[in-house]
């Protein structure tokens, strides 16, 4: 293929001869592959099995009520609608065949030129998939409701209790996981039964609630300094939150998490304890994976023995140029959907290919109201100044002014006045039966 003008601007009229570029998954890595094609002559198409971009860092608000669903996602149409080189289409992968450079869909078969996967994790229980229907994990939207319809449906089914064992173990709440997630989740549903509801029943006390934290590691927030682990640790037995530190979870029930030295009775499990590559990601034949079935990538973002087929985003396990273990955050996905764009433009320039190197804008995590540690290389502040700085730094990246307007009023709302916005049960869609099939939506 010759030589493409790269500094050509796109035409709507362009010639169906274009390069076809596809691209699959429309979270960070999608979108910004996507968006960094835009002023090149190539056809893109994007795929997504749904229909929206998901800011995945605020899902956990979600699920503990502080924020609606519409207010962390943004449909794709929407985000590409003004790119006239790209189409989306709402849609599964099935199956692939990089051979023939085709990629099978449920409605029909695309041919490709370039193909950009960003596919994407699942959340991954070890081995243990039958656990999932007891503690559902947080990952999409659906799986962030549904979060919601449990920690809330808990206390009314407290408040119905007919005896004080059967409330406390309503009360009872068991998040699986020390990282990033499983800090924010434990805070958030600390917050919510000391304070947020803390007037709103007649028969509990929703301020005795129990919430546990479970960690495998010897340490919460492993990526982080250790001295902001211990930080994390005491601010959130501060707030009342239980933690269980080298702790493996050795089965799951409905009603019971069993630990290696001990086992905690509760009406509602959550799982943020680990990752695994989208199942798909399986049919792409003998490529190199991880222990979670992350793609093992070349540090050109390449697909082995493949030119024309990059992966970027958390699907892709890899360390950078200068060996840098690139980690499964926002940021890193961006820039690698960003490089990968790139990669497509310079070999149809008939230009080297470059390798992929990591710019480390560090890691935040947010501790309840007013805390939060924040890293950035060898910078490390804990506290209200960190907790500031996160909220400013997922205002600036979230999608759509209207969605920054929206949290920005929730987040002060709920500082202000100690209200959640968003605590409307919604109806059943995954798991086991509670007895409760509210109906309402938000």
């Amino acid at each position: 293929m010759p030589p493409l003008n790269l500094d050509k601007q796109v035409s709507p009229n362009r010639p169906s001869s274009l390069p076809h570029v596809v691209i699959l998954g429309g979270g960070f890595a999608g979108l910004a592959a996507g968006k960094a094609l835009a002023k090149y002559p190539v056809k893109i198409t994007l795929i997504d099995k749904e229909n929206h971009h998901l800011f995945q860092p605020l899902l956990y608000q979600v699920a503990t009520a502080g924020l609606s669903a519409a207010d962390i996602a943004q449909p794709l149409r929407l985000i590409f609608s003004g790119q006239s080189n790209l189409t989306t289409l709402m849609d599964e992968v099935v199956d692939f065949d990089l051979d023939a450079s085709k990629v099978h869909l449920r409605s029909k078969t695309l041919s490709y030129d370039y193909m950009v996967i960003a596919l994407g994790v699942t959340t991954g229980y070890f081995g243990n998939q039958q656990w999932a229907q007891f503690a559902p994990g947080l990952k999409t939207l659906d799986e962030a409701t549904e979060l919601r319809r449990r920690v809330l449906t808990a206390f009314e089914r407290a408040e119905l209790a007919n005896d004080s064992n059967e409330a406390s173990q309503w009360l009872t709440f068991v998040v699986v996981g020390g990282g990033p997630t499983g800090v924010e989740l434990a805070g958030a549903i600390a917050e919510l039964a000391q304070h947020v509801m803390a007037k709103d029943f007649r028969h509990i006390d929703s301020t005795k609630a129990e919430v546990h934290l479970i960690e495998a590691g010897p340490r919460l927030l492993s990526a982080f300094p250790k001295g902001q682990s211990s930080y994390a640790h005491k601010r959130l037995t501060k707030m009342g939150v239980r933690v269980h530190l080298n702790e493996p979870v050795k089965s799951v029930s409905a009603d019971e998490v069993t630990l290696s030295q001990s086992a905690i009775s509760s009406g509602t499990i959550l799982w943020a304890a680990g990752v695994e590559g989208n199942s798909v990601a399986n049919n792409l034949g003998q490529v190199p994976r991880d222990r979670a079935g992350r793609l093992e990538v070349n540090p050109d973002l390449k697909l082995p023995n493949f030119d024309n087929v990059f992966v970027a985003g958390d699907l892709a396990k890899m360390s950078d140029f200068k060996g840098k273990q690139v980690p499964c955050l926002a940021p890193a996905a961006t820039q690698m959907g960003r490089h990968a764009a790139k990669q497509i433009a310079r070999d149809l320039a008939g230009r080297q290919l470059k390798p992929f190197i990591y710019f480390d804008k560090g890691n935040m995590a947010t501790i309840g109201r007013s805390s939060a540690v924040a890293n950035y290389r060898k910078i490390s502040i804990n506290g209200y100044f960190a907790w500031v700085a996160w909220l400013g730094v997922h205002l600036v990246f979230l999608m759509g002014m209207r969605n920054r307007i929206s949290v920005f009023l929730n987040w002060a709302w709920s500082y202000l006045a100690w209200r959640q916005g968003a605590r409307i049960i919604t109806k059943k869609l995954i798991g086991r039966s509670d007895g409760i099939n509210a109906t309402s939506s938000n």
